[in-house]
């Protein structure tokens, strides 16, 4: 039988418990925030230089081949970077994942192997600190948050290795597609392949973040639906200062003029940074706990579960 619903009363005079957010907030500012993102594309798109760009600071370096000399990478590698950055007070562990290697081979089967597991094996090490007999008051969180995939330029169509690995990825973590270089497709080039990205991922039944759930208001399905109309966001990224009316900007400088990395009509970044930064930073890290680990942890449990009843059934034979 279910429980009657709490009658809600106004108390006669001030209390105070109303001071609990401020309690809560006081509390967070201590402890800081954690968001960990991996970044997924071929090399040369400009995923170190667009990371850098949202955070407005020089986080990870290009690993990208730039002697003839260089050894060409054989395989997808796994390279993790940690960093607190500090705006108004309020401190951000950020934990940043590239992957060099991956899409850049001549035979790319299961390239996207290693960071499937990778991405399997954060969830699991918290499943393991989370079910120790004396586990710690906050357990370390590198479950990954987010996972920007970036798309080549190409103006055509997904190619069959990205519809696989998006589909694969989003199964465990929320993805986000980013149009790389966005600046070499003009406006109706961009927004044809941008059309022809959404019909693919439609027809190919993969589903990206955001997510509407029934905690979401009215605005906040509204706002989600205004990003994905918007996916995959076509950006341009630059750590590189230039003057535009007297105004230095983040922006690309060419023959023929400059591409202002904030301007809305120049590309999407702006929406991206807003989107990731401001209205979706808590929700990227709460789904992630709710759907995708959550996920992981029932399936892992059940297998345990199923293990545990097969042995008194062995020994009993």
């Amino acid at each position: 039988m279910a429980a009657a619903p709490a009658e809600e009363i106004r108390a006669n005079s001030y209390v105070g418990f109303d001071t609990i957010t401020q309690q809560i907030e006081h509390k967070l500012l201590k402890r800081g925030f954690q968001f960990n993102i991996i970044v997924v594309g071929q090399t040369g798109l400009g995923k170190s230089t667009l990371i850098n760009t949202i955070f407005a600071s020089h986080l990870i370096d290009s690993k990208g081949r730039l002697e003839p000399d260089e050894p060409v990478r054989q395989t997808t590698e796994i390279h993790p970077v940690s960093h607190v950055i500090v705006e108004n007070g309020v401190r951000l562990r950020l934990n940043i994942v590239d992957t060099p290697g991956y899409g850049d081979q001549i035979n790319n089967e299961n390239c996207w192997d290693p960071i499937v597991k990778y991405i399997k094996d954060q969830h699991s090490a918290y499943l393991r600190k989370e079910l120790t007999a004396q586990r710690d008051r906050h357990i370390q969180d590198t479950r990954i948050h987010c996972c920007l995939f970036f798309i080549n330029p190409t103006g055509h169509s997904l190619r069959p290795i990205d519809i696989i690995v998006m589909k694969k990825l989003s199964e465990v973590v929320n993805v986000v597609p980013v149009i790389a270089k966005s600046d070499s497709l003009t406006l109706e080039e961009r927004e044809a392949f941008k059309q022809r990205i959404r019909e693919e991922l439609v027809y190919n039944n993969i589903r990206l973040y955001p997510f509407d759930t029934e905690e979401n208001d009215e605005e906040e399905i509204q706002l989600n639906e205004t990003i994905r109309s918007m996916i995959p966001f076509a950006v341009v990224g630059s750590e590189r200062t230039v003057i535009i009316d007297g105004k230095p900007v983040r922006g690309r400088k060419n023959r023929w003029g400059v591409v202002n990395v904030e301007d809305q009509n120049h590309c999407e970044f702006v929406h991206l940074r807003n989107f990731l930064t401001r209205s979706h930073l808590q929700d990227l890290i709460e789904t992630t706990a709710q759907i995708h680990y959550e996920a992981f942890r029932s399936k892992q449990l059940l297998a345990l579960k199923e293990q545990t009843n097969a042995r008194p059934s062995a020994a009993a034979q």
